[in-house]
């Protein structure tokens, strides 16, 4: 009789087991079935202060679908006036600092897309980020385009940022990406997505990633002058002088015409978040000397 339970009991855990692997087996997404041809995020700028015009990837209908996001599109249609500030941190060059005592005087928030090198450079001023109770999410670790890598190409970089980023300074990464150089595919969007994170593009931009070949500042606040729009989110580099400078003077006209600064987290929301969970993120480890920031 014992023998005949036991038979019966192995059984139903042979039959359980193929069945959670069954399960398992058609969670694995097959990527191949998205299409990985490589498109440079573009916008169709409007002077009359509506949403702008985006290029669309071969086999995306709506960025939305990949929880993807260039502006806040509610915002838009309702005619809001909310901006919300995002600054990519591939390398330091002197500016950061200024730019979140700017931040900090002004009581504005924003998001950092940093790289490993950034973090590996400048643990302290990551870690200030987020203490000052901005956002900070991944750009990947080398900034290649994302559509030249493999999946499990695109996998490490963007785990191996994370990585580091907890290592270094005890936070754990905000799941918020910007693909490098605006490079994506519908297989990328599909990835970075799977894994968790919302992928951010953007709605006004500049050519203000050259240090020695700035655009100066009133080029800069005229551009904000121009195309602003409700639900707008400009891409600003850290490396950019004329950015800096231009900033007070942005923040000031923007409130100026009635927007307010908000955080990208208040629009787009991930798998667990709560309103207030986002920057209360504790640290767990302690931080070696080996790992202080250079002075």
């Amino acid at each position: 009789m014992r023998r005949r339970v036991f038979t019966i009991f192995l059984a139903f855990l042979l039959i359980l087991g193929s069945s959670q692997n069954s399960v398992s087996a058609k969670k694995k997404t097959d990527y191949n079935k998205y299409s990985n041809t490589k498109s440079g995020f573009g916008l169709s700028l409007n002077k009359e202060h509506k949403k702008p015009g985006c290029s669309i990837a071969q086999g995306v209908t709506k960025l939305s679908d990949y929880n993807a996001y260039y502006c806040d599109t509610k915002s838009a249609k309702k005619k809001k006036k909310i901006i919300y500030l995002t600054f990519d941190c591939g390398y330091e060059n002197g500016n950061t600092k200024t730019i979140l005592k700017i931040l900090k005087k002004n009581k504005v928030k924003a998001i950092f897309f940093v790289t490993e090198p950034y973090i590996k450079q400048n643990p302290k001023l990551v870690k200030r980020m987020k203490k000052e109770g901005h956002l900070v999410g991944n750009h990947t670790c080398t900034h290649p385009q994302l559509p030249t890598k493999s999946v499990s190409q695109i996998k490490k970089e963007v785990k191996q940022c994370e990585k580091t980023m907890k290592e270094l300074t005890g936070y754990s990464m905000d799941k918020y990406i910007r693909p490098p150089q605006g490079s994506y595919s519908e297989r990328t969007l599909k990835v970075l997505q799977d894994m968790g994170y919302a992928t951010m593009f953007w709605s006004l931009a500049w050519k203000d990633w050259e240090p020695s070949n700035q655009p100066g500042k009133s080029t800069v606040v005229n551009m904000f002058k121009t195309y602003h729009h409700p639900g707008m989110m400009p891409l600003i580099h850290v490396i950019s002088k004329s950015d800096t400078e231009a900033l007070p003077e942005i923040i000031k006209y923007m409130k100026d015409k009635g927007y307010k600064f908000g955080e990208v987290s208040d629009f787009v929301k991930l798998p667990g978040q709560t309103k207030k969970s986002k920057n209360k993120d504790k640290i767990t480890k302690k931080i070696t000397t080996s790992n202080k920031d250079k002075k």
